[in-house]
């Protein structure tokens, strides 16, 4: 008995310890700021990070991996649930790699990036290809272990999205290319993840996903091919199988290959229009008329006319204009291009006309900058 009121005085200072600790740490939690979460669309990205500027910045670019890689993937417009990324600061990473993606027993794929000024945009846009291509697996063949986001695709999808952003980038590739014998084939579809990364890898498998796009018909060979190999299949097997009549044998493979290659990056680009052509072709597209109470046209706004969308006229004309727009998407002039795909969201109703109004701006000042320049240049000559 004893040590009983011993016991008691050191239990209620222990206590008192707590109390004050949990105090100190409640105020601790209360100062720390809360992480910040932002979509880039729903059923696409949701970004998590404590500063909201790099959360924004990672956004940004999952909106631009949508955008871009929806053609050649064939993407939805949205998963049942987001893919989930969480920017985790530097003196809290521990991995071995600067980012992992995790696929989880009900389907949820999530990516987790070492957040700080020092991690460059290439791994950001490696990152964010990744996990999207195994939550297009995980949507398209459940959660398995065999699923599969092939290297090659990873790095061809990379290089598709910053070249077709920029107009000026898929030049430096063709030109890149031209220099180079183009990689073996069984090299680009082999290429493991630890091993070297040459610069031939990321043309050869850029080059090869144009070219598996271009040789597919109406039997659907490159969606069927994307689909095995994200299930984990053997690629050069999965090939065979699914371009089954272009080739018998490896060297009828490798032939066929090679010849594309070449072919490719000695086409020339589709027809362009000049900036004032773009420029004309854009500002139509957000002038509508509709007609008033009175009897009389009405000129609407972009702004208004979304405002409307659920109105069937208002919304038929949308649609209208979204699916015209669409198919001249790849001809407008590089400085136009942004705009032209903003507006391309906004019509379809999943943009905002804050977003096309900024890009219409810079395309603009862009476009009247370099004809000044331009000008002052041929002043100069004279």
């Amino acid at each position: 008995m004893t040590g009983e009121p011993v016991a008691v005085k050191g239990t209620r200072t222990r206590w008192k310890w707590v109390v004050l600790l949990a105090f100190v740490a409640g105020a601790v939690l209360r100062a720390a700021p809360g992480p910040t979460i932002y979509q880039s669309g729903s059923g696409r990205f949701e970004v998590s990070a404590v500063d909201a500027t790099a959360a924004k910045s990672v956004v940004e670019l999952a909106d631009e991996a949508w955008r871009w890689l929806t053609p050649p993937l064939g993407l939805p417009a949205g998963f049942p649930s987001p893919i989930f990324c969480r920017l985790v600061p530097a003196a809290s990473w521990s991995e071995a790699t600067p980012f992992r993606v995790i696929v989880e027993t009900g389907g949820v794929v999530s990516l987790r990036l070492r957040s700080d000024g020092s991690t460059p945009e290439s791994i950001v846009r490696r990152a964010l290809v990744q996990a999207l291509l195994m939550r297009l697996a995980v949507a398209r063949h459940g959660v398995s272990e065999r699923l599969a986001a092939p290297l090659w695709l990873e790095l061809a999808c990379v290089e598709w999205w910053r070249t077709r952003r920029e107009a000026a980038q898929f030049d430096a590739l063709k030109f890149e290319s031209d220099r180079m014998a183009p990689p073996a084939l069984g090299s680009v579809l082999g290429a493991q993840r630890g091993a070297a990364e040459p610069r031939s890898l990321a043309l050869g498998a850029v080059w090869l996903m144009t070219f598996l796009q271009s040789e597919s018909t109406k039997a659907g060979e490159w969606p069927a091919l994307l689909s095995r190999m994200l299930a984990g299949d053997d690629a050069p097997a999965a090939l065979a199988a699914t371009f089954s009549n272009r080739f018998a044998n490896d060297a009828e493979r490798e032939l066929w290959w090679q010849t594309g290659w070449h072919h490719l990056r000695r086409t020339r680009g589709l027809p362009a229009m000049d900036a004032a052509e773009s420029r004309r072709e854009l500002a139509v597209t957000t002038r509508f008329v509709f007609a008033a109470e009175d009897g009389s046209d009405a000129v609407t706004s972009l702004a208004d006319a979304l405002k409307h969308a659920a109105e069937p006229i208002v919304g038929g004309e949308l649609q209208r204009r979204a699916a015209a727009l669409n198919r001249i998407l790849p001809s407008l002039h590089p400085f136009y291009r942004n705009a032209g795909l903003s507006l391309a969201e906004a019509l379809a109703g999943r943009g905002t006309e804050d977003a096309f109004e900024r890009d219409w701006r810079d395309a603009v000042e862009l476009e009247a900058a370099t004809a000044a320049a331009l000008d002052a240049l041929e002043t100069k000559r004279k």
